[in-house]
């Protein structure tokens, strides 16, 4: 987004991972799979070997039932675990040096090009609302919405609420 500012007049995080300038990517990403990877029936591979960190992370059906799908419609859920694709886990040294260009170039250049608005997933335990308020305290956004009643897929928990919402920012910022 900040790369071509010009061309989006408004950024929206659902739920999401917003990182900036003043803490990175980086600690995000970190914080996220710390949190992520040993819980309930996830599994992990090892492909550089057991001594090594993980390298991927395929989210079990229980994990989404319990952390991403808990409010939504069943049928969602059992399409969700039939959608399930591996995660590739990235040293957080790799996520560092990737990123490292786009968060000293881009965000530290063109921090605030976007305008952004957050909208908290109130109920989402993939990430908690405490997790969300702390991105939103460190790296505040323009503005700030919430989702009452809604999981971590708010697009399948509460569709309406969500479609209400994301026009009312549409029409505030365009």
């Amino acid at each position: 987004m900040e790369t071509f500012p010009e061309k989006i007049p408004v950024a929206v995080f659902l739920a999401a991972l917003m990182p900036g300038p003043t803490f990175s990517a980086n600690t995000i990403y970190t914080e996220t799979c710390n949190a992520v990877v040993p819980e309930l029936d996830n599994r992990v591979i090892y492909d550089n070997g057991p001594e090594n960190p993980p390298t991927t992370l395929i989210l079990g059906p229980k994990f989404l039932a319990t952390n991403l799908y808990q409010l939504s419609p069943t049928e969602d859920l059992t399409m969700a675990t039939k959608l399930v694709r591996p995660l590739y886990l990235y040293p957080a040294e790799g996520i560092s040096k990737k990123l490292v260009k786009i968060e000293l170039v881009l965000l530290r250049k063109r921090y605030r090009s976007v305008r952004r608005v957050y909208i908290i997933a109130v109920e989402s335990k993939g990430l908690t609302k405490e997790f969300q308020r702390w991105m939103i305290e460190n790296n505040p956004p323009d503005e700030v919405e919430e989702i009452s009643g809604s999981d971590h897929m708010v697009m399948m928990s509460k569709p309406e609420q969500l479609l209400t919402t994301l026009l009312r920012i549409a029409n505030s910022y365009i």
